[in-house]
């Protein structure tokens, strides 16, 4: 890859924006910060705007982008929900994924992401008989990221059961390896490459039944690989453990040897006391997905209580209502300003941290969240001069981009020193919203 220097008009350097900055670039990675190039180099790509730290959208399901604008009529539940994404599910095939994730993640690109964590269980055909390649829907799911340009962290999710034991229902089957074992040694034919990474996931405490969560563990332990739950989302969930196991879903976690910093559970929304103590304690992650729990109507989740614990916080999109992850930081104070009736609990900076750094961490890119040198030259620039963002002085960036941007504003996004997007526009798959169109018309079809 060639050299390169990018010249930003502001930049976010964590703690601080700063006025006229150049990052040089070689490698896919930022080998120096000059903080004082008050004018653009010679030969330099100019990045009007405020440069953040690429984005981390740390919980994805791409097929989910299939519901959106086709599930809000009428009333019900997380429960009647489910019901029609497993149709959704149905009608997937490699090819047919391929189309739709490659849409999804250009759009997510297109929103300032430059990093997925693609929580995966569509493994087999319908009826649970695996391809040819039994890897072929997560090969899709990489070769989709490739093709959009951002990176992905395949969370290979281990799903068994409709319930604490219970058989897998007609459309899970296509989800289940049949034990974790059999999980085990499929996910281990695939191959990490430059932008992706092999990740573990088990669905949830009712999908792998308690003696088979270790294998699941010490899979992800023996590779260094991030390891991701869905945590308590539904009451109904912890009523069932409590009736299977005695105990709260974490604290089963906890027994097996689940939690730990490679561990991050993905909504947290049910906690008690003695969860949050488990979770902080032993630097256990959490996801909030704020735009999917609140519509879901799942309920919100402790976060500030979970990171005053020791729980680092990232963010996921999910079930991606909306793409935008400048929306999910905002959602997750303002969630907690409609909870406790109180304001300020997290600054802009830390709500920035919770959608770069902390987020690329749990999907297992340490080396990436930060404009410093060394780390991978992944970023993106905001507009300051739109309808949303104009007015408030360029020191005060962070605040805007939290607090008043949207992914509508996104005007640059880089990864590994290449130009995704480009004043708003993907150089890789030329018309997005032509792209989702075609994928989804051909799975409603």
């Amino acid at each position: 890859m060639t050299k390169g220097t990018y010249w930003l008009e502001h930049a976010w350097l964590g703690d601080r924006v700063e006025p006229g900055v150049a990052l040089d670039v070689a490698d896919g990675r930022i080998t120096a910060v000059r903080t004082d190039a008050t004018a653009p180099p010679a030969g330099a790509e100019v990045l009007r705007g405020l440069t953040l730290p690429g984005l981390a959208n740390a919980h994805s399901h791409a097929f989910h982008r299939a519901l959106r604008g086709t599930v809000q009529v009428g009333s019900g539940t997380f429960w009647t929900w489910r019901e029609v994404m497993y149709a959704v599910a149905d009608r997937l095939t490699p090819d047919s994924y391929h189309a739709l994730a490659r849409a999804v993640y250009a759009e997510m690109a297109l929103a300032g992401i430059t990093s997925v964590g693609e929580f995966h269980y569509l493994h087999h055909a319908p009826g649970g008989t695996p391809y040819a390649d039994p890897n072929a829907m997560g090969e899709a799911l990489i070769e989709a990221a490739a093709e959009a340009g951002i990176r992905i962290t395949l969370l290979e999710t281990c799903y068994l059961s409709s319930g604490f034991g219970a058989a897998p229902d007609r459309h899970q089957l296509r989800f289940s390896d049949g034990s974790a074992q059999n999980w085990a040694e499929r996910c281990s034919v695939l191959k990490e490459r430059d932008h992706a990474r092999i990740g573990a996931a088990i669905h949830s405490v009712r999908a792998v039944p308690a003696g088979q969560l270790a294998t699941v563990a010490e899979w992800a332990g023996a590779r260094h690989a991030p390891l991701h739950v869905h945590l308590s989302e539904q009451t109904a969930e912890n009523e069932a453990c409590l009736a299977a196991h005695g105990c709260t879903p974490t604290q089963l976690l906890a027994e097996h040897g689940v939690l730990g910093p490679r561990t991050t559970g993905v909504h947290n929304t049910h906690l008690t006391d003695e969860d949050i103590a488990l979770l902080g304690g032993s630097s256990t992650g959490t996801c909030m997905c704020p735009t999917t729990e609140r519509d879901l109507a799942d309920g919100i989740g402790p976060a500030a209580a979970l990171q005053r614990a020791g729980s680092p916080l990232s963010l996921g999109s999910d079930s991606h209502a909306v793409v935008d992850l400048l929306e999910e930081a905002r959602a997750m104070e303002l969630d907690e300003r409609l909870r406790t009736r109180t304001r300020g609990h997290w600054t802009a900076a830390q709500l920035l941290r919770a959608a770069s750094a902390d987020g690329h961490a749990a999907l297992g890119w340490d080396d990436a969240g930060a404009l410093e040198a060394g780390a991978r030259a992944d970023f993106t620039t905001i507009a300051l001069d739109s309808v949303r963002t104009a007015g408030p002085p360029p020191r005060l960036g962070a605040e805007t981009a939290v607090f008043a941007a949207t992914a509508a504003d996104v005007r640059h996004t880089v990864v590994a020193g290449r130009h995704v997007v480009r004043d708003g526009a993907h150089t890789l798959v030329p018309d997005v919203p032509q792209a989702l169109a075609a994928a989804l018309a051909a799975l409603h079809d």
